[in-house]
């Protein structure tokens, strides 16, 4: 596998284990948790210990194969149905994300179709892993390329607007949105990213800031509720971000917060960009009403470090995801190229 792309990989096969890197305690505190049943790794997931689709899709991918090794039959009917229950499992994690979903659909199809022994289907869900783990840094890298084509041309150096974390640690490595501005960077055509802070887990804060301080990209943090008035400012030449599940009309949900900046970047008439993987677009789903959204702990939202900000009785909401309509998305940044939103049913046909 080719990892030398950056230097932040949030999961790691080791000799028998899954190493992660614990999300929750960044900025202050890198740590790497280490992963070695199934039922770890869907806490891991479910507490965003790993987060971000694609990552979530990876590290899916090596609970089934960890899930795999716990099973204790020489049968392979009763082998598959153990592995079926360890599907469900990872499925009950995260709903919003489809790489999870399309990850656990593809181990659970190489386990069906590998005409050998337990032990060899074991052997090639481990290689299956590792091969969507390798698949996803290569699409990263390739959607940050893509992402070039999209930056103004009549513009020198460039300011832009992302939120959440769509980077390496969202990813097998690299990036999405995050991918598209290091690109831009390694050209020297990025002057300065602006990163939401991403209420109220504050990924923008603390992932996306630690990672563009990492390569010394410049990044400012702001408030969600700043944006508007940074581009209004004229401080914003371009919004990208990533998404955790596309419709077939071009709908995305992503990070909540997202759904918002986009109505303003198109009232400044700043270009809003999608970048995901093309696994990340639901064709099954025909438009973004469809898209479940999950809904975190209210602790969330009135707690920050175990420190109540809230006053007592109020009550609270907190969806973890919104969906942007197509009409507000400029283009969506894939590793098979950018895509308008209008034309993704079309662009399946073209590559079935």
């Amino acid at each position: 596998m080719n990892l030398a792309a950056n230097h932040i990989y949030p999961v790691l096969w080791s000799e028998d284990k899954v190493l992660l890197i614990d999300q929750t305690r960044l900025p202050g505190e890198y740590t790497m948790v280490e992963i070695s049943r199934s039922s770890d790794m869907a806490q891991a997931i479910k507490t965003m210990i790993v987060r971000g689709a694609p990552a979530i899709g990876v590290a899916a991918a090596y609970g089934m194969y960890l899930g795999s090794r716990e099973i204790k039959t020489s049968d392979r009917a009763k082998f598959l149905q153990h592995l079926e229950a360890v599907a469900d499992l990872l499925r009950q994690t995260r709903p919003t994300a489809v790489n999870l979903f399309w990850a656990i659909a593809r181990m659970l199809r190489t386990a069906y179709e590998e005409i050998g022994t337990i032990d060899e289907i074991k052997i090639t869900l481990l290689e299956t892993a590792q091969t969507i783990q390798a698949e996803d840094l290569a699409t990263c890298q390739a959607i940050g390329d893509h992402g070039l084509t999209v930056l103004p041309q009549t513009l020198g150096k460039l300011r832009i607007l992302t939120h959440c974390n769509a980077g390496s640690l969202a990813t097998a490595g690299y990036g999405t949105a995050l991918g598209v501005v290091r690109s831009a960077w390694r050209e020297q055509r990025l002057e300065r990213v602006y990163a939401d802070e991403t209420r109220p887990r504050l990924q923008g804060a603390k992932l996306t800031a630690w990672e563009c301080v990492q390569e010394h990209i410049p990044v400012t943090v702001i408030a969600d509720s700043m944006a508007a008035h940074c581009m209004q400012q004229k401080m914003i030449d371009l919004v990208v971000v990533g998404a955790d599940r596309i419709a077939a009309n071009g709908d995305a949900a992503n990070k909540i917060g997202t759904y918002s900046l986009a109505i303003a970047a198109q009232a400044h008439q700043v270009p809003f960009y999608v970048a995901a993987p093309f696994s990340t677009i639901d064709f099954d789903l025909v438009s973004g009403s469809q898209i479940p959204i999950e809904e975190r702990d209210a602790q969330e939202i009135y707690q920050i470090n175990d420190i109540d900000i809230c006053a007592k009785g109020a009550e609270f909401y907190n969806p973890a995801f919104d969906v942007t309509p197509a009409s507000l998305i400029t283009g969506i940044i894939t590793e098979k190229g950018v895509i308008k939103p209008d034309f993704l049913i079309d662009h399946r046909r073209a590559v079935a």
